[in-house]
């Protein structure tokens, strides 16, 4: 097979007419040639760090649109089915990858839980992930959340990194707003990247100190124009991630999308792909080819160096997406999940307390970090309640592995003026989350989910709608055109009932994310995310 085009050579920084010659599932040759294409042939983009169960896809379903994109491989963290599943988990994501061509690129989860002030469905310990390490399929130790026990030298997080080590494998890492010594030490412990930076300074001063910055543009954090800045200086340690991308944003683009947007700014094209294309496969010593001879034939065909628009996505020399179509099939698989709790009564939502002011976590739209602020409490019949007037609404965290009573706490922000919204996406436990105006619509909320045995969903007076996740209580078993169709017209129910948020499933999901400051809800209670401990509702 030939295919021509104007040849995007990233490393010697050249563009030529030319032709690339395939043979099975590699580049036997590339050589200049003649022809009137205009076209521009170019490696395939990279996601360097993706949970794909927040796509709410499984991964043989992920692939088929993330291929008309343009993206050939991921690297992939499957924390998020690991949390509820365990190491089965783990492997149901890397068989189910295995059976469509994306070059899918599996993690060893090293924080199941992610802490220990939360309930999860599952534990991998140290002796778990000296096992997963030793598997061919497992590319990298997972990002290090537990960035406390790094610092504090905890035993069984010093193990887990050992363990990467002894097997060659990188070490990701997630320190948000972590700088000074203590950076400087999370780093000498072997930790190598980071997609959490929230800040020009923050990520400057890692890239300072010898750290990969991942630019992070996900469907609810998104780092991009905070980040991009630093790309013409340190392209070279520089790489592009969606980290968490719900199913209607990744039908609209992904990593191509990225580097749209770098160009459109100024910044030279060869440093862009450099940075979506090459500099993940060399960090992560992935199987993947860089459009040179004697590589996997992983490249894309695009439109222009400005906009990026992916006419064909070739893997292994397969096509696999032409003009927006893809070739990938979908494939059967077992559905697995671990759902183990009872339906619930509008009175166990009910917080008997007198306060007069409470905590209150306040959600910050594009942000994973939330801020803790105050608030004056409103009571009813003894019972704390939520003030739509102030848009300060009750939330709740139920533990969907056993039969516990909810957790409540309040948050600002979500501007829901009738009914609730409720999900068993819940990072990173996966319990469920939910945030409505009133004690009887945050129970049948609540109740919608444990009946469909994991979804996200919205209630008011009029009606009811849920997306049902039976894959872990995370994933879909449909195709993403069905799950994107369906979670875009919940969105615009949830924005119907009054949130301002751009994504307010996908800010909903990270309320639970106790190892992002400042203040977040566990199924164990309200916990302080700068002090790493618990803290009360009511201020003294």
């Amino acid at each position: 097979m030939i295919v021509q085009g104007n040849i995007v050579d990233i490393e010697n920084r050249r563009i030529f007419k030319g032709e690339v010659v395939v043979e099975n599932d590699g580049i036997v040759d590339i050589r200049e040639a003649n022809h009137p294409i205009e076209n521009y042939i170019i490696p395939g983009f990279i996601d360097a760090h993706i949970h794909i169960e927040s796509s709410m896809l499984v991964p043989s379903e992920f692939a088929k649109i993330a291929v008309t994109h343009g993206t050939v491989a991921t690297v992939s963290d499957p924390h998020e089915i690991a949390n509820v599943l365990g190491i089965t988990g783990v492997d149901f994501m890397i068989e189910n990858g295995k059976k469509v061509p994306l070059k899918f690129n599996f993690g060893a989860p090293s924080c199941v839980p992610a802490t220990s002030f939360e309930s999860a469905g599952a534990i991998i310990d140290s002796d778990d992930i000296q096992k997963i390490m030793e598997n061919p399929d497992i590319k990298y130790l997972a990002e290090m959340m537990n960035y406390p026990g790094v610092l504090f030298d905890d035993a069984e997080v010093l193990k887990k990194i050992q363990h990467a080590k002894n097997n060659n494998k990188p070490i990701d890492g997630h320190a948000p707003g972590l700088r000074g010594d203590d950076v400087t030490k999370y780093i000498a412990a072997g930790i190598s990247t980071d997609h959490e930076c929230f800040s020009y300074e923050e990520a400057l001063e890692k890239l300072q100190k010898g750290m990969k910055v991942i630019v992070r543009e996900g469907s609810a954090a998104k780092n991009f124009e905070a980040l991009i800045d630093l790309l013409p200086e340190h392209f070279e340690n520089m790489m592009f991630c969606s980290d968490d991308k719900h199913p209607d944003d990744l039908l609209l683009g992904h990593i191509n999308k990225l580097c749209e947007r770098a160009v459109a700014k100024g910044i030279d094209v060869f440093k862009v792909l450099q940075a979506a294309c090459i500099n993940p496969v060399k960090h992560y010593n992935l199987e993947v080819g860089l459009l040179q001879k004697g590589d996997f034939a992983d490249f894309v065909i695009v439109d222009t160096l400005e906009k990026f628009n992916v006419l064909e996505t070739y893997i292994n020399g397969e096509l696999v997406a032409k003009n927006g179509k893809s070739f990938i099939k979908s494939v059967d698989f077992e559905v697995l999940n671990n759902f183990n709790t009872d339906k619930k009564q509008i009175a166990d939502f009910r917080l008997e307390s007198s306060p007069k002011k409470i905590r209150v976590i306040e959600a910050l739209d594009g942000e994973l970090v939330t801020n803790q602020i105050e608030s004056d409490s409103l009571i009813v019949d003894g019972n704390l309640v939520s003030n739509t007037t102030t848009d300060v609404l009750k939330m709740t965290v139920v533990n969907r592995y056993q039969n516990d009573q909810p957790v409540i706490a309040f948050i600002k922000n979500f501007g829901i003026k009738e009914g609730a919204i409720a999900s068993s996406v819940g990072h990173d436990s996966h319990n469920i989350i939910a945030v409505g105006v009133s004690d009887e619509a945050i129970c049948k909320a609540v109740n919608l989910i444990i009946e469909n045995r994991g979804g996200v969903c919205a209630v008011n007076e009029s009606k009811e709608k849920i997306v049902p996740l039976p894959v872990a209580g995370i994933m879909s078993d449909k195709s993403a055109q069905e799950i994107g169709k369906a979670y875009a017209e919940l969105d615009t129910m949830a924005k119907q009932m009054g949130s301002k948020l751009r994504a307010p499933y996908m800010s909903l999901s990270f309320m639970a994310l106790l190892v992002i400051p400042s203040l977040k809800l566990s199924d164990k209670g309200l916990f302080d995310g700068n002090t790493f401990q618990f803290i009360s509702l009511g201020v003294e």
